[in-house]
């Protein structure tokens, strides 16, 4: 069996604490004894995962969750203070923008020293030299200092001589996000050719569309711990509905109840996904079951709605919309069944809203919901599938 080109083993990384002029010397010995000082800042926490030659796997998650200490780490940049990391084969890294480069020499004289870096020969860089300004294709910009280049130009040059070495692992962090359209698609399209070859890559994005595009698995870190780890449509989908929950500008709609609310919902469930949160397929069917109450014998107006997790509407349908009138059951309750046969809707975090209205349908007294995920394999755009089929004359 092939042994994996990256593995990692309960890697942790704590930052030791600050400390006052006197409080320093204490601070050094327990650096010294215990190997680190009491306190400090815990950005990884026992983070253990494998990269077989020829895989890709992505980096997710959040601002601060240690994608990039992480990345960092596994390329000698930073040392973890616990845990083990084996590597083999040759590794090129694209990491923070300028890395490695000389802003004060020429682009052209920083291509030859990374490449030297990245072990090339002499001889090797200038056979290869014009692939590679083609490929950065900065022009006579080559020429002048680092330190005059834009962002996008110092990816270009960094890319250019990755490209060059083609590497056994290639490990990037967000550089596809700097530069034009056109020279991400070229840095896109060289990194299929790459992977197609039997290259193996660690990236970290926040753009999920590459992630999925790219990358066959993914782990996502949270507060410096591992929260999943596996398919990258299972956990990039995870990542996605957490993140639109997160991120909702909404309140809980339960803690939007008006007091004294007349006409009440008093439940909502899915029949068949009783505990927690439903994870349903595309195209699947699924059944909501609502109770309400009414405080003087009148039949409330039902509003059902679908909200994607960030709170945007996908549809909604009222009850006397569709010349529904509810009937009171002998506890007084109305309960009603709404069915959905195929709910098409992309893969992402999602909730059923309903509201409860007066019988003139002009009020809202009372709002309750339950979120669901819908989950796939799939790389369409947007919220909805639509019917479609392509069609060339």
């Amino acid at each position: 069996m092939t042994s994996p080109l990256l593995r990692l083993e309960g890697v942790s990384k704590v930052y030791p604490p600050t400390v006052q002029a006197g409080k320093r010397f204490r601070a050094f010995l327990q650096l010294l004894l215990r190997g680190s000082a009491s306190g400090g800042t815990r950005v990884l926490e026992e983070i253990s995962f494998e990269v077989p030659q020829g895989q890709s796997m992505a980096v997710i998650g959040g601002n601060g969750a240690g994608k990039s200490t992480l990345l960092k780490i596994v390329t000698g940049v930073l040392a973890p203070t616990t845990g083990t990391i084996e590597s083999r084969g040759s590794t090129a890294a694209l990491l923070e923008l300028g890395a490695g480069f000389d802003v004060e020499y020429s682009g052209l004289n920083n291509l030859r020293m990374n490449a030297a870096f990245l072990g090339l020969s002499p001889d090797q860089v200038e056979e290869r030299l014009d692939d590679i300004l083609a490929f950065a294709d900065i022009g006579d910009s080559i020429h002048e200092p680092v330190k005059h280049y834009s962002s996008g130009m110092v990816v270009r040059l960094g890319f250019a001589v990755v490209a060059a070495v083609r590497p056994d692992l290639l490990i990037t962090d967000e550089v596809l996000a700097v530069g034009d359209e056109s020279f991400q698609k070229k840095c896109i399209r060289w990194i299929e050719n790459y992977l197609a070859d039997g290259g193996t890559l660690l990236m970290v994005s926040h753009n999920m569309y590459q992630v999925q595009k790219l990358c066959r698995h993914a782990i996502w870190l949270d507060g410096g711990r591992v929260r999943a780890q596996g398919d990258v449509f299972d956990v990039t989908q995870a990542y996605l509905a957490w993140h639109e929950r997160k991120d909702a500008a909404e309140t809980d709609a339960r803690q939007q109840r008006e007091a004294g609310a007349l006409y009440r919902v008093t439940d909502l469930a899915f029949p068949g996904h009783e505990t927690g949160s439903p994870i349903l397929e595309t195209g699947q069917s699924l059944t909501v079951d609502l109770r309400l109450r009414s405080p003087d014998g009148r039949a409330p107006v039902v509003l059902v709605g679908v909200v994607r997790a960030d709170g945007t509407p996908v549809y909604g349908v009222a009850s006397d919309q569709d010349g529904l009138e509810l009937a009171a059951g002998s506890d007084g309750a109305y309960e009603v069944e709404l069915h959905f046969p195929a709910l098409n809707l992309l893969p992402g975090g999602y909730a059923i809203r309903a509201h409860a209205l007066d019988p003139e349908g002009l009020r809202v007294h009372d709002t309750i919901e339950q979120e669901f995920t819908v989950s796939g394999r799939t790389r369409e755009l947007g919220m909805v599938r639509l019917d479609h089929e392509w069609r060339q004359s």
